[in-house]
């Protein structure tokens, strides 16, 4: 099958419910592949006691997979060509369940900070070469739809992610809980065997080979994907600096939330998971600029409602800034995609390693900025990251665009 990741779909069944299968597969996919990434953000503070280390420090080491999916993220962009996708996914989502496991018994924070490079190493291989098949098996007119189905995973990750970390702690304590998460890894390599056939991408048979490095240098000639590369930077900053440091918020007083209820609170990425699957649709109605933009204007009216002492201002501005940056997300890698004229591997692997590498450097900066400046100051920094996503987002247009 070609115009899809998901071979499992039975034949003979009608055209809207086997995109509907298509859609919750690729979804899926999506959730355990990603899902370690940022579940491990709700146990935070339980973490930070354990090791004994200062909220930036435990927030930098939490993130510290972010660094190895950037690392990820240009490795596939340069082997690109070389790389089996389906391969390459079963292989990246079946090693992710060591590091994971060893997580479980971390003597100290180095090791901890090392297995979640590991972990971002596996995570970003299995979604760089998920993100170029999708690109490679959709038509142009059907692949934002698939991007916005493979963010909606992702968005799903977020939310049962963290609401079953903060779950399985407080009962079970950390130790199950990462091999709750081992398990989970394992159930990913599994689906993918099983709905991933290997097939010659329709979009990529007729190329000819070339030097990775030639393929670079193309992508950043291109002023819209530089662009994009840019913003995909600016979103993971803004994002995992909203994320990560609020939780030490929510945890202290005035609002003084407990563990368990910190993973109920994560129920803010529910209004995400509702309206990412809409983001397709909205670009091919409007746009990628105008829907970028208006994601960047949802996020930020939800940035001065985080720094009220109230529990209800906080968790709608979470709601609102979640909703506003994956909605963006989903803009942005549907856009890649479509800009890229050639090897969307190498243009996907990129663009996520912008991505990632811009989350290292959010939670590594606004870290330090929680730390000496407080909260308030944290949420400025998340500000101009948003102002400078919706000016580069100028520079979005593709001959296939509405806007062009």
């Amino acid at each position: 099958m070609t115009e899809a990741p998901a071979d499992a779909v039975p034949s003979g069944m009608p055209r809207s419910g086997a995109a509907l299968l298509r859609f919750v597969i690729i979804a899926v996919t999506a959730f355990l592949t990603l899902v370690d990434l940022f579940a491990t953000q709700a146990i935070l503070p339980e973490l930070t006691h354990h090791y004994g280390v200062s909220p930036a420090a435990m927030g930098t080491a939490v993130n510290a997979s972010t660094l190895g999916m950037a690392i990820a993220g240009l490795s596939v962009a340069y082997f690109s060509n070389a790389i089996d996708r389906r391969l390459g996914i079963l292989l990246s989502l079946a090693l992710l369940a060591i590091p994971t496991a060893l997580l479980a018994h971390a003597p100290d924070l180095w090791t901890f900070t090392a297995l979640r490079v590991v972990q971002g190493l596996c995570m970003a291989a299995a979604f760089t070469l998920t993100l170029a098949y999708l690109g490679e098996h959709y038509s142009a007119a059907d692949s934002a739809t698939a991007f916005a189905a493979y963010i909606t995973g992702n968005v799903a990750s977020n939310l049962i992610g963290r609401f079953l970390a903060a779950g399985v702690t407080d009962h079970f304590g950390l130790v199950s809980n990462f091999y709750f998460f081992t398990a989970l890894n394992l159930l990913g390599a599994v689906l993918v065997f099983f709905t991933v056939e290997k097939t010659t991408p329709m979009k990529v048979m007729h190329e000819t080979p070339r030097s990775p490095f030639a393929a670079w240098i193309e992508h950043l000639k291109n002023p819209a994907l530089r662009a994009s590369f840019a913003i995909g930077f600016c979103i993971l900053f803004a994002f995992i600096g909203t994320f990560t440091y609020v939780n030490f918020v929510l945890v202290e007083p005035p609002l003084g939330v407990g563990m368990m209820t910190l993973g109920l609170i994560y129920f803010v990425f529910v209004p995400s998971i509702l309206t990412t699957p809409l983001a397709g649709h909205a670009v091919k109605r409007f746009g990628t600029r105008a829907t970028f933009w208006a994601s960047l204007v949802v996020a930020g009216v939800g940035l001065p409602l985080l720094i009220l002492p109230n529990l209800i201002a906080v968790l709608v501005g979470m709601v609102l800034v979640g909703v506003g940056t994956f909605f963006a997300q989903a803009c942005a890698t549907g856009f890649v995609g479509s800009a890229a004229t050639s090897d969307r591997g190498s243009a996907s692997g990129l663009y996520l390693a912008s991505y990632f590498f811009g989350g290292l450097i959010g939670s590594a900066v606004l870290g330090v900025v929680f730390d000496m400046f407080g909260w308030t100051a944290c949420v400025i920094g998340i500000g101009l990251s948003l102002i400078v996503a919706g000016l580069l987002a100028i520079s979005l247009r593709t001959p296939l665009s509405p806007e062009a």
